[in-house]
């Protein structure tokens, strides 16, 4: 029993030991570190760009006749825009590190922090609805295309997908809006939430809250999903008309075995490699959908802090983006991986 234990201990360990130092492990921390130079560059850039507008957040409250220049001086001083250029950047960068301090928001007179910690989870939730409804809708259509190629269930969603590209998510979001106020009380529009949402159980708030999110998550996925199905569409055609599959076929494996296990397995790929850039551009379309159908989100934040030029909500809004933009990436090339086992994480590099 006692010889056991430090056996069971030693051998956990080793598996721990082994899984860290694995070629995967190593490839994940090495993005990471990469990552963490690459932001530093886009937090510089940013900031620096964000300086070279005309005036700051203090220009407004100069405008207001009951704030006196001797108070103007104190929050040009509390909040260190005093400072040069170079200085606050460093300050704020410094801060991050040290202290995990984002800055404090000058509209709100609240830690950025705090800010986005209510408002990112809205934003990814939109984003990620969208991608699943997307990719679930496009991916067996634009298989369905191919296989009735020239057919008129090809043709007709064709047609659907030109349309689709053809709007904007702006453009049909005022469409939905529209069609929701004609179709008003049936699609709730504005907030995620109901009124009576607090007094509702569990489920009843889960079915509220995917209730409020169809139109926002329609508006964003139409768009996407007419560019994703054209692509699987013309990817697995592409790889149908290759050698191995007609060698299979001539094998007299059935069509099914060689469409879903042979061909689609070498088609999805460049999709996969698409999904960090879809996600990241959802979270710009999620910003436009979020103004549109009055949502407590991260666009409608950003929003408000540009026009009042909220320097350091600004510029964690910015980051933020480019965190998700760099974990899509990652995501994308660890999925690629698990889904073809052929490639190595010397191909990922």
């Amino acid at each position: 029993m006692t010889t056991s234990t430090p056996r069971r201990f030693q051998s956990g360990f080793d598996r721990i030991l082994e899984a860290l130092t694995s070629e995967t492990s190593i490839y994940v921390m090495k993005r990471l570190l990469q990552a963490l130079f690459t932001l530093l560059l886009a937090a510089a850039l940013s900031f620096f760009i964000i300086q070279l507008a005309p005036g700051d957040y203090l220009d407004t409250l100069r405008e207001n006749p009951k704030i006196s220049p001797e108070r103007i001086d104190q929050l040009r001083k509390q909040y260190g825009l005093d400072r040069s250029w170079i200085e606050q950047f460093f300050l704020w960068v410094w801060n991050i590190i040290t202290k995990g301090d984002f800055g404090t928001s000058f509209v709100y007179n609240r830690s950025v922090v705090s800010l986005l910690w209510e408002r990112v989870p809205p934003t990814l939730l939109l984003a990620i609805t969208s991608l699943v409804v997307t990719w679930g809708v496009a991916i067996p259509l634009g298989i369905l295309a191919a296989i009735k190629q020239q057919k008129w269930v090809d043709r007709v969603l064709q047609v659907l997908s030109y349309a689709g590209q053809g709007f904007p998510s702006f453009v049909t979001a005022l469409l939905l809006l529209i069609f929701a106020q004609n179709t008003s009380p049936l699609f709730p529009v504005g907030d995620l939430t109901s009124i009576d949402f607090a007094d509702l159980n569990w489920f009843g708030k889960i079915l509220d809250v995917a209730w409020h999110l169809i139109l926002p998550t329609l508006a964003l996925a139409i768009a996407g999903f007419a560019g994703l199905q054209r692509i699987m569409r013309g990817q697995l055609l592409d790889v149908l008309r290759q050698d191995y599959v007609q060698t299979a076929r001539a094998k007299g494996l059935s069509e099914n075995r060689v469409i879903y296990v042979h061909a689609l397995r070498n088609a999805i790929n460049p999709l996969i490699t698409l999904l960090g850039f879809e996600f990241a551009s959802l979270l710009g379309g999620a910003f436009i959908t979020e103004n549109f159908f009055n949502l407590p989100g991260l666009g409608r934040l950003i929003l408000q802090a540009v026009q009042a030029q909220d320097l350091y909500l600004i510029m964690s809004s910015l980051m933020m983006g480019a965190v998700m933009l760099i974990v899509g990436n990652l995501l994308a090339d660890l999925l690629l991986k698990a889904v073809d086992p052929r490639i190595s994480i010397d191909d990922l590099n």
